[in-house]
């Protein structure tokens, strides 16, 4: 069994998580810039096996799609095209990035710490891999 990888897509950033292999634990893996997204990723998978990949949904409290939408559907294509064989699952991530800032506040790190927008980036990762995990196991 391989990993699952979880992917915060954002304008600029791009936070990336992935489980055990036994896939019961996600865990923040790291925060890339857009323009060297796809360099980080075929140097993971030659590396590491990775089964299926869940890329966060956002929606608006009203469920509508928000604006970035149109850029994750347009990197799920060329993601689907790079990586054929390994599966795209997208994962509601409504409210991750407050979550993740109150976890980073609740753990006592430094405001500037508590305001990295990378680290930020990586914990909603995996809170939107671990919710995900949670969803398939029920």
């Amino acid at each position: 069994m391989g990993q699952i990888m979880g992917i915060d897509y954002g304008k600029k950033r791009v936070g990336i998580a992935v489980t055990d292999d036994m896939q019961i634990i996600a865990s923040g893996l790291e925060t890339v810039e857009n323009a060297k997204l796809f360099d980080f990723l075929k140097r993971y998978y030659q590396a590491n096996k990775v089964d299926a990949v869940v890329v966060g949904l956002p929606t608006n409290l009203q469920g509508n799609a928000s604006e970035i939408e149109k850029d994750i559907l347009a990197f799920i294509r060329v993601f689907e095209r790079e990586f054929p064989a390994i599966p795209v699952h997208r994962m509601d991530e409504r409210f991750t990035s407050k979550l993740a800032s109150l976890y980073i506040s609740q753990s006592g790190m430094s405001k500037k710490k508590r305001e990295d927008k990378a680290l930020i980036d990586k914990i909603s990762a995996t809170i939107i891999l671990q919710n995900y995990l949670q969803q398939i196991q029920k």
